[in-house]
């Protein structure tokens, strides 16, 4: 019997990357997976529930809550990237938590369910760009803790976790910006990460299971960093790692 046998899940931004491979693994395990996204032939492709929506759409997540069901886990992955409107950023990360979980508590109590955000390394560490994303990602995880502590008497968990870069299509764009070949560019960019590379989706999707699963039943308000080891980096010290 597997793991997960019975649990319904809802994951956005399910379409394609990471979201993508947490609905993989969840179907797995035996849940019930509905995504949601702005595109449905991505979704489609991925699980036959889904619900083609926007989580800054109080209206749309209720819809994708209700198509769900009465939920045992809530995966919060939908991002908007960080050459987007600090505005933009802004509600989809943390007002799009906020719109879920309105129409998502209700079922998460009576089941005793788990909430997993996607955050990012950027919530910790910062470049000369991107404040917005930065100030998002930092708040998202911020509201995960806060709402481990207010629901933990009920049951519920709530922890997130924080990738650095990870192959997706949404990276691909970013490594294009950067400039040069997207595979080199992804060389040079985690060139001082401990492991050398970025993630690939599924690596960053069996911590978000993990989370999500019984065998993380006494974890909660955790903020995991899924990033090859990136922000144990010592930036003083990087001449000797490259040395």
């Amino acid at each position: 019997m597997a793991k997960l046998d019975g649990r319904r899940a809802l994951v956005t931004g399910g379409g394609t990357g990471i979201g993508a491979a947490v609905a993989a693994r969840l179907q797995a395990d035996g849940a019930h997976v509905t995504v949601m996204g702005r595109r449905e032939a991505p979704l489609a492709a991925v699980s036959r529930h889904y619900t083609v929506g926007d989580v800054t759409d109080a209206q749309d997540c209720r819809r994708a809550v209700e198509a769900a069901g009465p939920l045992d886990i809530l995966v919060h992955n939908a991002s908007s990237g960080g050459g987007s409107g600090s505005r933009d950023v802004l509600d989809v990360n943390i007002g799009g938590a906020g719109n879920l979980l309105e129409h998502a508590e209700h079922g998460l109590i009576e089941r005793s369910g788990a909430i997993v955000t996607v955050g990012s390394t950027a919530a910790v560490v910062s470049g000369a760009v991107a404040a917005g994303y930065n100030a998002a990602k930092a708040g998202l995880v911020m509201w995960t803790r806060s709402q481990a502590v207010r629901l933990g008497p009920h049951g519920v968990r709530a922890n997130a976790v924080c990738p650095g870069w990870v192959r997706t299509p949404m990276a691909d764009t970013s490594m294009s910006r950067i400039g040069g070949e997207v595979d080199e560019t992804y060389e040079r960019v985690t060139r001082f990460a401990p492991l050398r590379r970025p993630a690939e989706p599924d690596e960053i999707a069996a911590v978000i299971c993990f989370l999500a699963s019984p065998d993380a039943s006494y974890v909660t308000g955790a903020v995991v960093m899924a990033d090859g080891g990136s922000t144990a980096v010592d930036v003083l010290m990087v001449e000797e790692l490259d040395a």
